[in-house]
């Protein structure tokens, strides 16, 4: 079901066919790069958090970590991700398959900046068998994103 709710979300971006769907899981960073093809940093992870009683969603590139401090000072609390049950409740998508498409009303998205680096980045559509090719502006533009910020670390330069 989540998986038609982030299909339909992005057929009205018209983005549907970008969509790809596996026989094979890719609800780790590392599932899907295999099942995609690509590089585990390119795949475009979406993190959920509890930040002033309400679900917040960290999209952030494959490699990266979030750094506490940094979350910390950006949302002014402690990092306290969302348990399995939290996830699907709050946000509408089992984790596996967590996206920043058709989720519930009310949940906040933001985009990290270990993104940035990438033309292209293959985030979940819904479920664990699930993948969308996006171009940064278009992952912008359907994710509905709050916007950019900085909360990883681990990635890119720092992680050579």
């Amino acid at each position: 079901m989540a998986f038609d709710i982030a299909k339909e979300h992005l057929r009205k971006a018209g983005l549907e066919d970008r969509i790809y769907e596996f026989e094979v899981s890719s609800a780790t960073v590392e599932l899907a790069a295999q099942a995609v093809g690509c590089e585990p940093a390119r795949i475009a992870k979406t993190l959920s958090f509890m930040a002033d009683q309400k679900a917040v969603l960290i999209v952030a590139a494959g490699d990266a970590k979030v750094d506490n401090h940094k979350y910390k000072e950006q949302f002014h609390t402690k990092a306290k991700m969302l348990s399995p049950d939290e996830v699907t409740e709050l946000v509408g998508h089992s984790v596996g398959g967590v996206c920043p498409f058709g989720v519930k009303e009310g949940v906040a998205v933001y985009l990290d900046e270990s993104l940035k680096r990438f033309d292209v980045v293959y985030p979940a559509c819904g479920s664990a068998s699930s993948a969308v090719k996006l171009t940064i502006p278009e992952l912008e533009t359907a994710s509905g994103y709050l916007g950019w910020i900085d909360v990883c670390k681990g990635w890119g330069e720092d992680s050579i």
